[in-house]
């Protein structure tokens, strides 16, 4: 299924922009504020009951992504906008699995998300129905993220089905779990996409993966994804290997 919704056009082409830096189960509200820091585009918070790292509510001290909180209610009551994000911040991005329709859009209000990556079995008529509610009232300028578990070619194929109604696909590693596995794909799979829409490489690249990841040749490879490789836990970034993985990423 495709849309003909001028506001599924895809991002930028990969050959317009650098490469983008993408760091996804973000949790608590200190290590939010340290990565926050670092060279990254986007930042990723799962709503997801089931991950390690879902997040059920993030502290307004995070300053990044508040909760539905006082600062909402005090811009509502004075009748003004609420703040409009630093151009330095990196992006938020919403991870569901699954969800409610609903649950997605009152995710997106009360945390001010500028993405919403699906990371289930949506169907693409979901898709176009949550675009739909969102554009152009409640989320004018929300863009979606389409997660796609490879393991072959065949899974990568997938993809057809939501050209043209999604801003990026993200490759991830097909595994029992909704990421954060830790477990890489065989990024040569990747040569099966002919699609028009860029994307994120996901799935387990870690601190030794700088060159491998500069080496990595696609004309629609966006960007990274980066998580559970760079964790002291479940949640929480080693502040010190992402920098150091950044910058030989982007050097």
């Amino acid at each position: 299924m495709q849309s003909t919704n001028p506001h599924t056009a895809p991002i930028d082409t990969p050959q317009q922009r650098r490469l983008l830096i993408k760091v996804c189960g973000m949790r608590d509200a200190d290590n939010i504020q340290q990565v926050a820091q670092l060279d990254i585009d986007l930042m990723g918070f799962v709503f997801y009951p089931q991950s390690q790292r879902f997040v059920k509510m993030i502290s307004s001290n995070a300053g990044l992504i508040p909760d539905y909180s006082e600062e909402r209610l005090r811009n509502a009551n004075a009748n003004q906008q609420a703040p409009i994000p630093s151009a330095k911040e990196p992006q938020r991005v919403g991870v569901f699995v699954d969800e409610m329709p609903q649950t997605i859009v009152t995710r997106i209000y009360n945390h001010r998300l500028q993405y919403v990556q699906l990371h289930g079995e949506e169907s693409p008529t979901m898709i176009d129905n949550l675009k739909r509610t969102l554009i152009p009232d409640i989320a004018p300028n929300i863009k979606v993220i389409k997660a796609l578990s490879v393991a072959s070619k065949e899974d990568v194929a997938r993809y057809k089905d939501y050209e043209g109604l999604v801003n990026l696909f993200l490759f991830d590693t097909r595994c029992p779990t909704m990421g954060g596995s830790g477990k890489q794909f065989d990024w040569d799979v990747l040569s099966a996409y002919n699609g028009h829409t860029p994307f994120l490489l996901s799935g387990g690249i870690g601190p030794d993966d700088a060159e491998r990841v500069r080496q990595f040749d696609h004309p629609m490879l966006a960007g990274i994804d980066l998580n559970s490789r760079f964790e002291t836990e479940p949640g929480r970034k080693d502040v010190d290997l992402l920098r150091t993985f950044i910058q030989q990423v982007r050097s």
